[in-house]
């Protein structure tokens, strides 16, 4: 069934509503030895005692012929189990009579294979409900998760459940509902697919599903089969059985896409009073799951016809596909909502708990009294902060206000259907006037709601509402609807729900500098952010991993002030490249696979970034910004494998142009990335600043000692020792601590550093007679002076406030390692720091205020974004090769052949390389000017911010000005601002006929506003501008 802006036409009904006949979509087996078990049987229950003599024949022929149980129980169990089934069902009989209510007959067998070969599982059902109590009501999740959610080619396990034909007595209009699940059995090796690549489902079946699979099942099941090989989110069809009102809905998708997905699609279609007479989910070993659902409509429903609802079912059945889990479904019986109800209540609810915790005025008087660069006072605004944020509104508390104002006991005022209202009276697709349609359930569903304009809503909850909390989530949610500029929500096949918002809705004097753009990413076992600073912008995708459950409610709650301190920390280094300041952050549940949700992020952004006509869709979603979005993602931490994988997708999504661009990191010999390890991208920026100090005091590198984080295994680390000649005397990586005040053998950490190694590897017989090695897994260590190590973890993790020598460089460590409650740690008891010149290669490793603090104890510092954008650079330009070169440039010029570089790739490295070593020459030269300029009036630190924004403002500036129109000096500047190797190869004209014009605006400020500034200084004047602009069309 394909739906087009929110209505079915005639055409996309007979391409995807398959009138089938009325067959079985399976042969039904005929136990040959049915007779002969029934007589076996009786015989067993007459043995046991419990049902008297005369009634056991008619008990045991009702169960075998009235009941209407299928062969297949009679096939796969003994006759000691049936006769165990058969007293049980007496037994339930016989209670219920004795409470005098047939209600409570309940049924509730269970068998569980304890080789893990499969179950069975049979309970009493009322067709059409979904049971609030007694086993119907946990059977279906427990199914999930023992044998559905955990499924992969080499353990999964296929299932039939259909309901018993008969009641189970006279008086009750119960049915038994069985289920039996088996251990796929699948051929060995896995057999080749066909020649035109596609997989030929009979080489990757059960081999049980092969006999018992109709050929017209087998059939729609392959069609089926490679959509869902080809596409990331599901597959899904409807089937009209001829002569009957029963419609089988056939779902596809790869294994591991969802979870509680099986359960929660009987929630689903019980809303809309349909029941199933059998259900089916087979697994292939080619990683494909395919569900298939018998429908029918309940007698004498009050609902919308099954003829139309089952469009409805199936449209909704994508949005279960995304959050199967949600909270606001699951309990419909009492709030009644709808699954796009229910789903955008979930998404109101993520917002409201990143949104609704805000400070308030009183914090930000407080702030301004108190001053911060005092470390007892930054204490005190830390910790009301997180007090603020942790105490004001939790999301248990703001789950409550969602419960309390959707229940259908108030339904003189459901608010949270009215807001959801509001939402889809924008963002749901609208009909196309020429054509004829016929709209959706849900697209008539909307229009028996009034629509109230925002004003008329906002005022109809301030006068309902009377508790100032609650009226505040409520809030919230017409916030999160006014900002909604595009979002998935209304796209099948989708894998996880995607929001692109406006960001002037958060307060400025907590995120003083406004962002450009931002993304809420909403799947069922993660959420995330992606928010940049300019249009042209880019930055990592960090996944946060969380410890334990106290970690994870902490993350959750910092999550967007994380993202925002490191997309902050980004514009600054970015400073003068085209590309803004972005960042990504991706938080998994607890035990939920990073890859997984890292993929499911960038497939539902894709979706916002790609028109929906040319991403395998059949809607378009409604685009309030209105302009082609370019985002360019780079790796961080947890994500750098999976670079490769997000440019592959974009690029099968139909991102013909741009795929090349869309990550940096990507594997050089694949992909044609330039790795920054590899080629030591980021320790050259760090180096000119280390060098640079050495050049400016007259010290010779051999003389000066060196504490470093981050250790021989990681980029950082491993090229700083690679580098550099100093005498190092201590290494803190996430093995543990490696010291020796002697000097840590230097041919020793080079090995470890071109094997990528961690400390724990180093040879200890290389170690002076003071020095040690202490790996985080061992407890009561002696270190040389006498002194024991408790544990290894402790010892580590504070590890860099013990040691004392001339520089420290963090190549590694958690962000705020050193804050304002901690820094006095790295001075001594006459208040002498321990570190004399401090380089910060690690990102966000100190607090600003942690910098204040040592720099006015006369350290030599500068910090991270001005010290680590070598990367940066290196990535700007990577990103700029992708944008530059078409498809088979990119492969012929960048892409490895017989897993060697070509002439192409080498020398523009070499640019790069260039380029980084001329910026942090540059910017260092600028920094240490500008401080004996002012006489240390002011902080390096605070040079390096200052620096920073005038840059991106001047950058900004010139974006928007007409100095770009000048094709001279355009040309002047692009031909300066563009690798040598690629003006070479590719003309500077057809360069400028590619690339995006937003792009080259950026490409064009960037290059003027930092070489303009570095040149003339930070105290330049309009007239230094003058002679410098005058220039600019010089070759």
């Amino acid at each position: 069934m394909a739906l087009l802006n929110g209505h079915d036409t005639d055409a996309s009904t007979e391409e995807s509503l398959r009138r089938i006949r009325n067959l079985p979509g399976y042969t039904t087996p005929i136990f040959k030895g049915k007779d002969e078990q029934r007589a076996k049987v009786k015989v067993d229950v007459a043995a046991k005692g419990f049902i008297p003599r005369e009634l056991v024949e008619n008990e045991v022929d009702w169960f075998y012929f009235q009941l209407g149980i299928d062969d297949t129980y009679f096939q796969n169990e003994s006759s000691l189990v049936i006769s165990d089934h058969i007293i049980a069902l007496f037994g339930a009989k016989i209670l219920a009579f004795t409470k005098h209510d047939f209600n409570k007959l309940v049924i509730d067998l269970e068998k569980i294979d304890q080789n893990g070969n499969g179950a069975t599982f049979i309970h009493t059902s009322l067709p059409g409900l979904t049971a609030a109590e007694g086993p119907g009501a946990t059977c279906e999740s427990r199914i999930d998760s023992l044998y559905l959610d955990k499924s992969t080619p080499s353990e999964c396990y296929r299932l039939e459940t259909y309901r018993s034909t008969g009641s189970m007595s006279t008086t009750a209009a119960k049915q038994l509902r069985c289920y039996f699940i088996t251990k796929c059995n699948f051929p060995s090796p896995p057999p080749p697919t066909r020649a035109d690549g596609r997989t030929d489902i009979r080489t990757v079946s059960d081999a049980s599903f092969l006999e018992r699979v109709s050929p017209y099942t087998l059939k729609v099941y392959q069609k089926i089969m490679w959509q869902a090989e080809s596409r990331y989110g599901p597959v899904m069809e409807v089937y009209e059985v001829e002569g009957t009102r029963e419609r089988r809905l056939v779902i596809g998708y790869k294994m591991g896409g969802t979870s509680r997905f099986f359960s929660a699609l009987s929630h689903l279609y019980h809303f809309y009073q349909l029941y199933s007479s059998r259900k089916y989910v087979e697994q292939f070993s080619n990683g494909i799951t395919i569900i298939s659902l018998y429908l029918n409509p309940m007698p004498n429903s009050t609902g919308a016809p099954i003829e139309h609802s089952i469009f409805q079912v199936m449209k909704e059945a994508s949005l279960l596909y995304c959050l199967p889990d949600n909270p606001f479904f699951r309990d419909s019986v009492k709030s009644r909502h709808a699954v796009q109800e229910a789903t955008y209540a979930y998404c109101g609810w993520v917002f409201a708990q990143h949104f609704c915790n805000r400070l308030g005025p009183a914090y930000h008087h407080l702030k301004n009294i108190l001053d911060e660069s005092n470390p007892s006072h930054a204490e005190v605004l830390d910790d009301i902060k997180r007090r603020f944020r942790e105490e004001t509104f939790t999301r248990d508390s703001i789950a409550q206000v969602i419960h309390a104002y959707s229940e259908i006991v108030r339904r003189q005022f459901r608010s949270i259907r009215l807001l959801y209202v509001n939402f889809a009276m924008v963002h749901y697709p609208t009909a196309d006037q020429t054509s004829q349609l016929r709209p959706t359930l849900s697209y008539q569903r909307l229009h028996m709601t009034q629509p109230l304009t925002d004003s008329e809503l906002y005022d109809k909850i301030r006068r309902a509402v009377s508790n100032k909390q609650d009226l505040q989530v409520l809030e919230s949610f017409l916030i999160f609807n006014k900002h909604i500029l595009k979002t998935n929500f209304y796209q099948p096949t989708k894998v996880a729900l995607s929001f692109r918002l406006a960001p002037n809705f958060l307060p400025q004097g907590e995120y003083p500098t406004p962002l450009f753009g931002m993304f809420l990413v909403i799947g069922n076992e993660f959420r995330g952010f992606h928010i940049r600073f300019r249009d042209v912008a880019r930055g990592g995708i960090r996944i946060v991993m969380s410890r334990n459950e106290e970690n994870y409610l902490i993350n959750k709650r910092m999550l967007f002030d994380e993202n925002y301190g490191l997309a902050a920390t980004q514009s600054l280094k970015n400073k003068d490249i085209p590309e803004g300041g972005a960042k990504g952050t991706i938080l998994p549940s607890l035990g939920a696979p990073p890859r997984r949700c890292f993929e499911k992020y960038i497939d539902a952004i894709i979706d916002l970034l790609i028109p929906s006509r040319n991403s395998g869709t059949n809607e378009r979603h409604v685009d309030l910004y209105g302009k082609q979005e370019l985002l360019f993602f780079g790796p961080d931490e947890g994500t750098a494998d999976m670079m490769d994988w997000a440019a592959l997708h974009a690029r099968d999504r139909g991102a013909e142009t741009w795929w090349k661009s869309f990550t940096t990191g990507k594997s050089a010999e694949l992909l044609g990335g330039i790795p920054h390890d590899t080629y030591g991208m980021t320790s050259l920026s760090i180096r000119q600043y280390v060098l640079g100090i050495y050049k400016q005091l007259g010290l010779r590198e051999k003389d000066i000692t060196k504490v470093q984080t981050g250790g021989p295994d990681g980029d950082l680390g491993s090229n700083e020792i690679l580098l550099s000649s100093d005498k190092t005397i201590a290494i803190i990586d996430g093995s543990g601590v490696l010291a020796d005040p002697a000097g840590i053998n230097r041919e020793e950490l080079i090995r470890l550093a071109k094997r990528r190694l961690t400390v724990a590897h180093f040879d200890k017989t290389k170690l002076s007679k003071d020095g040690y090695l202490v790996k985080v897994e061992e407890q009561d260590v002696r270190l040389p002076s006498g002194e024991i190590v408790l544990d290894g973890t402790d010892f580590r993790n504070g590890a860099h406030f013990r040691f004392k020598a001339d520089l420290f460089v963090p190549c590694g460590g958690r962000p705020e390692a050193v804050n304002v409650s901690n820094v006095a740690a790295l001075t001594d008891t006459e208040g002498k720091p321990h570190f004399k010149y401090i380089v910060e290669g690690a990102n966000l490793f100190f607090t600003q205020q942690a910098r204040s603090i040592l720099e006015k104890r006369r350290v030599i510092m500068f910090k991270d974004s001005s010290a680590n954008k070598g990367g940066v650079t290196s990535s700007s330009l990577e990103v700029l090769a992708g944008l530059a070169l078409t498809t088979q440039e990119y492969l012929d010029l960048m892409v490895f052949k017989d897993g060697k570089p070509s002439d192409f790739y080498r020398n523009y490295v070499k640019d790069i390389q260039a380029k980084i070593t001329e910026n942090a020459a540059a910017e260092f030269h600028c920094i240490w000017q500008e401080h004996a300029r002012l006489q240390g009036a002011k902080s390096r630190t605070q040079i390096s911010d200052e620096l920073s924004i005038m840059l991106n403002e001047l950058h900004t500036k010139l974006e928007h000005s007409d100095l770009f129109e000048d094709v001279p000096s355009r040309k002047g500047v692009m031909r300066r601002a563009i690798p040598a190797t690629l003006v070479k190869q590719i003309a500077l004209d057809t360069l400028l006929e590619r690339l995006p014009e937003p792009y080259q605006r950026a490409l064009f400020s960037s290059w003027v506003s930092s070489h303009f500034i570095y040149r003339y200084g930070i105290n330049s004047s309009t007239i230094d501008f003058f002679h410098f602009a005058r220039d600019l069309s010089q070759e």
